[in-house]
């Protein structure tokens, strides 16, 4: 039987109040919380995660770099890039932290494979490429056994500011976008496909959620 995903597609959203959300609703949730896909946009932002050596941010100008609380090294936010924030029950889900890597990069592999791209992933660095450029984004964490944070897939963006940092941590790193690749420049379109292949990658069943950040309750300490 499959269980339920409620997906949020939320427009445009500033960095800071997103992780914040996200953050609370990690700590905040229950045993019976439904699991959630958060598909948005960020305004401009470079994220470096927990790891992240500030050598890797060469020249941000005017768009801010934010300290955060993810796994990786720095990566850039903007408009015409979907973020997507997978918050999952892990136990529930049946997935270890691996496994959730592993199906998150799958399901961006077989959203590419709709437009004949061919994604594919590379030893020891997260994420999904094209002929060596990459085209997605991945920096999770796990708290209380329940994943946030996520994955960036280029869809239809200016990826100047990757010039401005050492993507991923890898100096001279080649970054490409679906636009480039012959696929669409709609983000919706991307968005829908994205969502099919990673309920089909977990065994979700696709809910469409109001358009809002969610607040829970706050747990109460026993």
């Amino acid at each position: 039987m499959s269980l339920p995903l409620k997906v949020r597609r939320l427009g445009r959203q500033p960095y800071a109040a997103t992780w914040e959300a996200m953050s609370q609703f990690t700590n905040n949730r229950g045993p019976d919380t439904p699991d959630e896909l958060w598909l948005l946009e960020h305004d401009p932002v470079f994220t470096q995660g927990q790891a992240g050596k500030a050598e890797h941010v060469l020249a941000p100008g005017d768009i801010p770099v934010v300290q955060v609380d993810r796994g990786g090294q720095v990566t850039y936010h903007g408009p015409g890039q979907i973020v997507g924030y997978p918050l999952i029950d892990l136990r529930r889900a049946g997935v270890g932290v691996r496994d959730l890597v592993n199906k998150i990069e799958q399901s961006i592999i077989d959203t590419l494979a709709h437009w004949n791209i061919g994604g594919e992933r590379l030893e020891g660095a997260p994420g999904v490429y094209v002929a060596g450029a990459k085209v997605a984004a991945l920096g999770l964490r796990v708290r209380r056994g329940c994943s946030f944070h996520g994955l960036a897939f280029n869809v239809n963006m200016d990826l100047e500011p990757y010039h401005r940092i050492n993507p991923c941590g890898y100096k001279g790193l080649a970054v490409t976008q679906v636009l480039d690749l012959g696929g669409p420049s709609r983000l919706s379109d991307v968005e829908d496909a994205l969502v099919e292949e990673f309920c089909r990658q977990f065994g979700f069943d696709a809910e469409p959620a109001a358009p809002i950040l969610p607040e829970l309750p706050a747990r109460v300490a026993v």
